[in-house]
């Protein structure tokens, strides 16, 4: 397990940013590397790995999302009990328990709830890792 979650994000808005943001980190742009980034930058929903794929050899898609977590370029979220997702976005996320619908928040948007955790128990909270969980609004309506 990488801590790579903690790595600050690095700001890649298109497909010949990242490359060239590979090069400059001394990596090599491999043929698989280039399609787990061209899968991310065609869909920039939360995917999993197998969806990345698409067909092609898992183990290496891993590998490589690995990596690119690694330098910044790539996050990853688990959002209820499915599998982790990958994302270049800097989200933070929202989960519902009862239908399995997650949001993509701006962080600034939870700022206050990050201040009232640091005050009541003195953690300086994230969610771009794992969301925060509870019902939407139609669950809790709807028991």
């Amino acid at each position: 397990m990488t801590l790579a979650h903690h790595v600050p994000p690095l700001h890649a808005p298109d497909l010949e940013t990242a490359l060239e943001v590979l090069r400059k980190k001394g990596l090599r742009v491999s043929a698989s590397r280039r399609l787990v980034l061209e899968a991310l930058y065609a869909d920039r929903r939360p995917r999993t790995a197998e969806q990345i794929a698409n067909g092609t050899d898992v183990a290496s898609v891993y590998r490589n999302l690995d990596t690119l977590e690694e330098l910044g370029l790539v996050r990853h979220v688990h959002l209820g009990h499915g599998p982790g997702l990958y994302s270049l976005d800097e989200y933070e996320f929202v989960s519902c328990d009862g239908c399995g619908a997650y949001e993509a928040i701006e962080p600034h948007r939870l700022d206050e709830a990050r201040a009232a955790i640091q005050k009541a128990i003195g953690y300086h909270a994230r969610f771009t890792h794992f969301p925060i969980v509870g019902l939407c609004e139609y669950c809790h309506a709807h028991p």
